[in-house]
């Protein structure tokens, strides 16, 4: 049965790349596609089929399962530097309403077993897009440029894993070992056809927390008989804010956000436990110690001031979720801005603030010795809905929203357009 799912699957991908001409690539056709046919963390099977399937087409040796089902497309051009450029392939669990004539309509099973709606809501069909077509401009003018071309498809970045997953499989060991990483992410809050950039830390270190508040529970008329774990928790959580507020520098951003909250069955039942998830943010690895530290010190102090006994102290659980923050390597972004002048011109880029979205693209930078590595901003939002949005202070739909949708078109090509002639300015930058 599996064989003949394969044999389904490969003969669909073949027949999809008709999209794909020897001299002309329709980027919209392929964006609508992947659009259209969102796949999940951990099940980007048939995506990334579909596009290893298109680089050999372009001539790149490309390399599929790594990572999961991460693909590195490798093209050697001559003797010169290495430039890796990244682009992530994930879905959202979200139901699209945009109302777009290619929305996404597909349900999937989730890591737990549930079946939900699915949507590129984070704009990752634009990055795979706009890696496509730099892929396709950089294998046809090789004239422009030398040296090793890595292009990298990653798998589950939304839930964190898939850049650990391919780095320990190999991805800076198997390859030549890039000179510069480049990645860049759809804005949502930016002008289509504009971009944005910013050296140094760019984007947050993000943990996930769950802690486990236990206590001796009872019958809700005799709460003298028990210790009480929801009184506790309230405290808790109102004592965890003071850790930003008091513990952390005022002039260090970090973020404790306090998510869940579950505990109880019964309006007179206190219950045994209750369990919170917290999300962390910060920049600096220092800033991050320090905020889960204090996490475990002050829960385990409030239990001990509620008397509750030892072997019920709260279990503070770090996920294995975490994703570094991104650090934009400022000589890199230096090089970069030169090149988008030139590419799109002075007026359409801008220097932007650092935000506490997380993006585990920063665990590229992170590998020994450490590669320059930088992400920009790729402006997304159609002209007309941006000036009106700023004219009548009316709230764009944010990256996750069930109603974001780039403005395609002036967005893939502004993509392309800065992301190739940034690779080929790096390579030629000594020559």
């Amino acid at each position: 049965m599996k064989i003949i799912q394969y044999f389904l699957l490969s003969l669909a991908l073949i027949i999809s790349s008709s999209l794909w001409s020897e001299e002309n690539l329709s980027m919209m056709e392929l964006y609508k596609d992947l659009h259209s046919n969102p796949e999940l963390s951990y099940k980007e099977e048939r995506t990334s089929k579909k596009l290893a399937l298109l680089l050999r087409e372009l001539g790149y040796e490309v390399t599929e399962g790594i990572g999961g089902y991460g693909v590195v497309a490798h093209l050697k051009n001559g003797i010169g530097k290495t430039i890796l450029i990244r682009a992530d392939m994930d879905a959202l669990p979200v139901e699209e309403k945009t109302g777009a004539s290619y929305a996404s309509k597909l349900k999937s099973i989730n890591q737990v077993g549930q079946e939900v709606f699915t949507m590129h809501a984070c704009g990752h069909d634009i990055h795979m897009t706009v890696l496509m077509g730099t892929a396709n401009y950089m294998a046809k003018n090789k004239e422009k440029w030398q040296g090793d071309l890595i292009l990298v498809l990653q798998p589950a970045e939304e839930v964190s894993g898939g850049a650990r997953n391919m780095i320990k499989d190999g991805l800076f060991k198997k390859w030549p070992r890039p000179d510069y990483n480049l990645a860049l992410h759809v804005s949502a809050d930016i002008q289509a056809g504009k971009i944005g950039y910013l050296p140094g830390w760019a984007m947050a270190n993000v943990d996930s927390v769950d802690i486990i508040i236990k206590g001796i529970g009872g019958h809700g008329a005799y709460p003298h008989k028990t210790k009480d774990p929801i009184v506790l928790t309230a405290q808790i959580i109102n004592s965890l804010q003071t850790i930003i507020s008091r513990e952390i520098g005022p002039i260090e951003p970090a973020v404790l956000t306090v998510g869940s909250v579950h505990g109880g069955t019964k309006h007179n039942i206190i219950p045994n436990e209750v369990r919170l998830q917290l999300t962390l943010r910060s920049y600096t690895d220092e800033v991050r110690s320090k905020t889960i530290s204090s996490i475990k010190r002050l829960t385990r102090g409030l239990a001990i001031s509620a008397g509750i006994p030892p072997d019920l102290y709260p279990e503070v659980i770090l996920k294995n979720e975490y994703t570094p923050a991104v650090f934009n390597n400022p000589d890199l972004v230096q090089k970069l801005e030169s090149s988008f002048k030139k590419s799109i011109g002075s007026e359409n880029i801008f220097k932007t603030s650092p935000v506490m979205g997380g993006e585990d693209f920063g665990m590229f930078g992170r590998d020994e010795p450490i590669i320059p590595t930088a992400i920009f901003w790729l402006g997304a939002v159609n002209k007309d809905v941006f000036e009106e949005s700023k004219k009548e202070n009316i709230p764009l739909p944010s990256l996750h929203s069930d109603l974001f949708l780039p403005d395609a078109e002036p967005t893939i090509n502004t993509g392309i357009t800065a992301m190739s002639q940034a690779a080929i300015d790096l390579f030629r930058e000594e020559l």
